[in-house]
């Protein structure tokens, strides 16, 4: 009787209920640099000073044209007292010509003509050429990178998940 009342609850037990999710993502990102060029143009500058100094002419700058740089003329001095201690410093900083126009032009790429102004950073971009990628159904990947200033990443992300 035993026997039988255990079978029986072997036998009336509710099968047991699991829920089972599985995903599978993959993904490619593939980034090829750009081309870029910042340029900031630095004005002319004079500065003069001096101790026991007389001046006969003074310094000059020219005038300013749209294509060309500003130009300077030094000045004239003498000693005031001969024999006495003296000194003197003049500085001339020639700025950039203003230019009509700063561009960059790119092809392939690459910089081609850059805009040479007082400071100049320049960026060189990247070139895709062979640059390819693929993800099998079974996860296996091939990526094949481009040139300087490129990237590629491949992911494959397997989830499994029973409740």
């Amino acid at each position: 009787m035993k026997r039988t009342a255990l079978l029986l609850l072997l036998v009336a037990a509710p099968p047991a209920a699991a829920e089972i999710t599985h995903s599978i993502q993959s993904s490619v990102q593939m980034n090829v640099d750009g081309a870029a060029s910042a340029a900031q143009r630095i004005g002319s500058s004079l500065a003069v000073s001096g101790n026991n100094v007389t001046l006969s002419t003074a310094p000059t700058l020219g005038s300013l044209t749209a294509g060309s740089a500003i130009g300077y003329t030094p000045g004239a001095y003498s000693v005031t007292a001969a024999g006495d201690a003296f000194s003197y410093s003049e500085s001339f900083t020639e700025g950039d010509a203003t230019p009509t126009a700063t561009s960059v032009t790119t092809s392939s790429g690459n910089v081609d003509a850059l805009p040479m102004l007082g400071v100049t950073t320049t960026t060189s971009g990247g070139v895709a050429g062979s640059m390819a990628a693929s993800i099998a159904t079974d996860g296996a990947m091939s990526l094949t990178a481009g040139s300087a200033g490129t990237s590629i990443t491949g992911q494959v992300t397997q989830t499994l998940q029973l409740k």
